[in-house]
């Protein structure tokens, strides 16, 4: 599937080449709603445009765009695991006018090993960590504790339960327990709380399967500062 797009996009200009790209983290005709609801719901959590934000699989920016204009300049990375799809980003960076903010889009082939060479206040995965196998998704919450300022947060949907295993676009979809995040984030020195449904938060997609999944909030845990 994605290797069909790049092709297209090879080839493609205008407003097909921008329907792709909206087809490339979910369903075109929500691509505004979810773009919204991002910086929406960062902004009710207290982003502020000073904040040092980091994307974690930031796509074709769909919600990082309105982030990268919200922010100082200089205030965003995104990092994902796809170049073709950070292509797809750095166009979406030109047809919204938002060189001059200096976004930084970095290719993260293997979250375990990156080093960002710096710490940001707030980390956002916005329908990532349930694309993670276990492993990666270790890599990944390894990743956030190294990245994550002292007062940090970091914000991320998942779906929560015992559902069987499926596929998107070659990547899992893994519904897991409550108690593995908690886990998950103690082995890493973090804290894990779930604060609401998708719905709940202000997403509203039509699709009960998306709005029933959860936000999680993480942060450094009380002891792992103390320590």
């Amino acid at each position: 599937m994605i290797d069909t797009l790049t092709r297209m996009f090879q080839s493609w200009r205008g407003p097909k080449r921008s329907e792709l790209r909206h087809a490339l983290v979910g369903r075109p005709d929500l691509w505004p709603m979810k773009r919204a609801f991002q910086i929406d719901f960062l902004r009710r959590q207290g982003l502020r445009t000073s904040d040092r934000l980091l994307d974690i699989g930031c796509g074709s920016l769909r919600g990082g765009a309105a982030l990268i204009a919200y922010l100082d300049p200089a205030g965003y990375c995104g990092i994902d695991v796809r170049e073709s799809v950070l292509a797809e980003a750095r166009e979406e960076l030109r047809r919204e006018k938002l060189q001059g903010r200096r976004a930084e889009l970095v290719l993260a082939p293997d979250m375990t090993v990156l080093d960002l060479g710096r710490r940001f206040d707030v980390l956002w995965a916005f329908s990532v960590l349930f694309h993670l196998s276990d492993p990666v998704l270790e890599g990944c919450m390894a990743m956030v504790a190294r990245h994550i300022e002292e007062k940090g947060v970091f914000f991320a949907n998942v779906i929560v339960g015992d559902g069987p295993p499926g596929q998107w676009q070659g990547f899992p979809v893994a519904s897991r327990p409550l108690s593995f995040y908690q886990e998950l984030a103690h082995r890493h020195g973090l804290e894990a709380q779930a604060m609401a449904t998708l719905a709940q938060c202000g997403h509203d997609s039509g699709d009960p399967s998306q709005d029933s999944q959860i936000m999680m909030r993480f942060a450094r845990s009380v002891d792992a500062g103390r320590s």
